[in-house]
């Protein structure tokens, strides 16, 4: 019976490590890869466990699994709905600072239009009352 359970013991660590190096280092969580493989062989059985209980991101890669995280509670809302969040911005920097480049250019192009407006009746009175 105890060789059985070495037994086990060392193939779940061997499927921890094998895990451990085959993960990018965006699925592993709480410590590095080289931290979580170290413990894995000081403490096989604690860190082969830890690692499949804390260290892997179970998120898209991996065995499909059931979403494990509970739907978040929500009183029922006498009032409207929420508006929807507003669409995110999907254009370039170079996009956007082109965008607020003719902006400001048609800013100050209404304000020409407006100035020489306003000087044109300024210059039309003028004309007027110099006649009368």
């Amino acid at each position: 019976m105890p060789f059985l359970f070495s037994f086990l013991v060392v193939l779940l660590m061997i499927t921890a490590l094998v895990d451990i190096i085959r993960r990018e280092d965006s699925q592993v969580r709480f410590l590095p890869k080289l931290a979580w493989v170290i413990v894995v062989i000081l403490l096989p059985l604690i860190g082969s466990l830890l690692w499949f209980g804390l260290g892997r991101d179970y998120g898209d890669a991996g065995i499909p699994l059931p979403n494990l995280r509970r739907a978040p509670r929500t009183a029922p809302s006498a009032g409207p709905a929420a508006p929807p969040a507003p669409p995110r911005d999907t254009r370039t920097t170079e996009q956007q600072i082109a965008d607020l480049d003719r902006e400001i250019e048609e800013w100050r192009l209404r304000e020409e239009v407006e100035k020489r407006r306003a000087q044109r009746e300024t210059d039309g009175d003028h004309d007027v009352k110099g006649e009368a």
